[in-house]
């Protein structure tokens, strides 16, 4: 076996790993004990990593119109295309959108070529959707896009603010190291989220803030410590600016957050008594109409305390991808030239000069939603798109699809065949995966790691660096774009951090600039700027101080009767983006094997809406169909959503179809979490559920939604009219129940092997077997007996696990609450010592807690 120290591709946590290639395309996954992000610690998606890595739907060649070719006929044509479209229509007429899912080095050669060399800086990422509001935050406090933590921080504070963020299912290994704290040294939580999440079930306080309340709760939280004079005035005087009358304008009430006087009076005495304050917050406040304000009252409010630039203090934004933070750093944001520099005339004469290039762009370019609708417009004209799925991920993706359906050329780079974006594409490039990239990430805390490869590059797939580079050369920028190695990409962006930088911009890598070979390819992970970067108190303002922004709360949106529900919708714990990676993981797959439309059960009711049934979620956007899930962890009023489902793995469950295209006015970052919305009952004529070894072809259906499980798929079907069972199942033998007065059929396929290959349960007006045990049977040698197939169920009766809450070691909700009452169990711990739940990864964790204290509950309520 071969080891091989890389970087997780998901969170912007940027965790470490060793990989131990086994055989080909298998691997073994453990934590890097000496990576400073996680030192050793994984969550179940790091861990279940190595059941993402097979060839499975991959992008093996390039491809124009659907048809493989070579790679120099497809390079050529891009080239082409764009050059023509630059030259007809001018440098503004084509478009880049991009990933956080890029190295460093794809990023800045992509920023390159789209600001020095076309002219335009119609380049933006798919971080606007995550981080944008952040960064414009940081801009206007600190006068760069600078985050002043790091995580060993975390550790060091009394007091940690989560502010809309998940971060036990989100961020898990940074939650663990919350846990750590708490555990050691006694940190006080406050969760601020309008959600009862699992972060939120294990706070010290939850404050249940109504959506967007978050600026009237700082701005009334900074006026309560200006009362009582904890205000650092000499903080002030040395180091920040602040408005005139900013002090008499601090306009908010707890009220007005949806907070009661005594929710409100809790918090303010933890945030007076622990100066050790950290508030780490992401999308739920970034996702908003004001997320860039939300930043900065969060901010105001560490500054004005003097509680930044010190261990175990600052405002803490989290990012959501791995490589969010190397875009921003190279500028692959169209808000932002190039390596934090802007739209100056003497930043926009160091970038050309630097790069020598016949061009510049000199003023910002369009951000996602308005490059997205001026490819709806027909003024973007050809757009490559990279590592990215917008037809899915962007706020009213039915438009994002009309745009890119009409769009005259298209092209994207991706690792999966069919996804929802490469069905519009007219060309697609095949790029490297994780394990076959080889390249530096930089994680939330400002550490610049490596991702190497360790698998070959499949059939003709490429590094994303290299295409961008050959398009490059044949537009005639050859000699600029004569890159051999992702090493000399990264001295080159770390020489541009340098020049002409004087100490104005925290962001200077210059240091590295002469990294040779092989430094490069022993990289340890380094973090730039230092344990935070304002230490020494000076700010990257003109002035060198930092600047109290003064904002005020969202006005209320128009109440809308057809819709008088608020949408919110994020991330699961075990699942990633638009699932094209995380969707091929039986394991990963067994937390939520369906999208579920979260609804707190007075809603329910008076939709008649019932647990488990399927409902539609409208707004004026759109609509589509989820499972329903009925938890008083929702506010009355407000329905979640995931967000990662797609038109490959269900009919429904389309959450970014529904929210409009408002964006933050300054960030340009869409408002995903706080769109008007209703929610339906559905009544289906017929309910059924597939267990089938290959992953089903669906005729169109009321609804349905695949899960990959071990041996196969499981889908879930609903509809109206008859079903086509022909078309449904595979040849065999088969065995099949009917019975007509509930309206069930029942039909298993077995293979010439005598395996299980299929089986199909459907029933009109009764209930359908639980799904556990014949979805096992797919993956199961020998031969089951036909009574067993047809019932669902073996002849003898096994345990029900339940749901499954501990994905690493197949621990079911059921099974917990049994050893619980059993063994008299009282702690997580416990738990993991009797079942072995939470102790690997330990996501888990919050949901063995809430299970233990609903334990404790109903023992007190039976000993009343």
């Amino acid at each position: 076996m071969t080891e091989t120290c890389t970087t997780c591709p998901y969170c912007g946590v940027g965790c470490g790993i060793h990989v131990d290639v086994n055989a080909e395309r298998e691997i073994t996954v453990t934590g890097d004990p000496a990576h400073p992000a996680n030192s050793g610690r994984l969550c179940s998606k790091g861990t279940h990593l190595a059941e993402t890595v097979s060839l499975e739907g991959r992008l093996l060649d390039p491809e124009i119109g659907g048809e493989k070719v070579e790679w120099d006929e497809a390079l050529a044509l891009v080239a082409a295309r764009f050059a023509d479209t630059i030259t007809k229509y001018g440098p503004d007429s084509v478009a880049f959108y991009v990933s956080g899912q890029l190295l460093t080095e794809d990023y800045y050669v992509a920023n390159k070529l789209m600001k020095g060399f076309i002219g335009s800086s119609n380049i933006d990422t798919n971080s606007r959707l995550c981080m944008a509001s952040a960064v414009a935050a940081h801009t206007r406090a600190f006068g760069e896009d600078v985050v002043p933590c790091n995580y060993d921080d975390l550790e060091a504070a009394d007091l940690i603010l989560l502010v809309g963020s998940n971060t036990a299912w989100c961020h898990p290994v940074i939650w663990q190291r919350i846990e750590q704290a708490r555990a050691t040294r006694g940190t006080k939580l406050v969760v601020i989220d309008p959600r009862r999440t699992e972060t939120a079930e294990c706070a010290d306080l939850h404050l249940p803030i109504c959506p967007d309340g978050d600026v009237a709760l700082f701005n009334a939280l900074l006026a309560n410590m200006a009362a009582r004079d904890l205000i650092d005035r000499d903080y002030l005087a040395a180091h920040t600016n602040v408005p005139e009358r900013f002090w008499d304008g601090l306009a908010g009430s707890p009220e007005e957050a949806g907070i009661n006087t005594e929710l409100f009076a809790q918090f303010a005495d933890l945030v007076a008594a622990h100066p050790k304050m950290i508030t780490l917050f992401s999308q739920g406040a970034n996702q908003s109409r004001s997320g860039t304000d939300k930043g900065n009252a969060i901010t105001n409010l560490h500054l004005a305390m003097g509680r930044i630039g010190l261990s175990g203090m600052g405002p803490f934004s989290i990012t959501g991808q791995p490589n969010a933070m190397g875009g921003r750093e190279v500028g692959g944001l169209a808000s932002m030239l190039a390596v934090h520099m802007g739209f100056s005339d003497a930043e926009c004469e160091a970038a050309k000069t630097f790069w020598n290039s016949p061009t510049i762009a000199r003023k910002p370019g369009l951000k996602a939603v308005d490059m997205f609708r001026a490819v709806h417009d027909g003024k973007i004209k050809a757009i490559w798109i990279m590592a990215t799925n917008p037809a899915v991920s962007m706020p009213d993706a039915g438009y994002v699809r009309e745009a890119l359906a009409a769009c005259e050329f298209v092209v994207v780079s991706d690792v999966i065949a069919q996804t929802d974006t490469t069905a519009l594409a007219d060309v697609k490039l095949p790029a490297l995966a994780w394990g076959e990239k080889d390249g530096t990430v930089t994680n939330s805390e400002r550490v610049i790691s490596r991702q190497r490869a360790f698998f070959a590059a499949p059939g003709e797939t490429r590094a994303d660096w290299w295409a961008i580079c050959e398009v490059a050369k044949r537009m005639g920028f050859s000699e600029f774009f004569d890159f051999s190695t992702p090493a000399a990409i990264f001295r080159e962006y770390a020489a541009q951090t340098g020049f002409r930088n004087c100490g104005r911009r925290k962001l200077d890598l210059s240091e590295w600039a002469g990294t040779s070979d092989d430094d490069y390819k022993d990289w340890t992970p380094k973090a730039w700027g230092g344990a935070t970067p304002f230490a020494d108190g000076r700010f990257s303002t003109p002035d060198g101080k930092a600047r109290l922004v003064a904002v005020i709360s969202p006005s209320p949106p128009i109440a809308n009767p057809a819709f008088p529900l608020r949408l919110n919708t994020g991330r699961y714990r075990d699942q990633w983006h638009t699932m094209t990676r995380t969707g091929l993981s039986p394991r990963l797959s067994g937390h939520r094997r369906e999208a579920l439309v979260e609804i707190h059960p007075a809603d329910a009711a008076s939709r008649h809406v019932l647990d488990g049934s399927i409902a539609r979620i409208s707004t004026p956007q759109g609509d589509t169909i989820f499972r329903v899930l009925l938890t008083d962890n929702q506010r009355p009023g407000e329905v979640f959503a995931p967000m990662h489902w797609t038109d490959q793995m269900s009919s429904g469950g389309r959450a970014n179809r529904l929210p409009n295209q408002t964006v933050d006015p300054v960030s340009g970052q869409p408002a995903f979490k706080n769109s008007a919305c209703d929610v339906t009952v559905v009544t289906p004529e017929w309910r059924a559920f597939l267990v089938s070894r290959s992953r089903p072809v669906l005729p169109a259906l009321l609804y349905w939604s695949s899960a990959r499980i071990a041996g196969g798929w499981l889908t879930e079907l609903a509809g109206e009219g008859n079903i086509d069972v022909e078309f449904l199942l595979p040849e065999g033998e088969r065995m099949e129940a009917v019975d007509l007065k509930r309206g069930m059929r029942r039909i298993a396929v077995r293979s010439a092997d005598g395996m299980l290959a299929a089986a199909l349960f459907l029933t009109r007006n009764g209930e359908l077997p639980l799904r556990e045990w014949i979805a096992t049977q797919l993956a199961c040698e020998g031969e089951s007996d036909t009574p067993s197939l047809l019932a669902g169920r073996p002849r003898e009766a096994q345990p029900d696990r339940g749901a499954i809450v501990c994905v690493c070691f197949d621990v079911g909700t059921k099974q917990i609450i049994k050893a619980v009452s059993d063994q008299s169990l009282t702690s997580v711990e416990g738990v993991g010592a009797s079942l072995n739940a939470g102790t690997n990864c330990g996501s888990c964790r919050p949901a063995l807690a809430k299970l233990l204290a609903e334990a404790r509950a109903h023992e007190l309520e039976a000993a009343k």
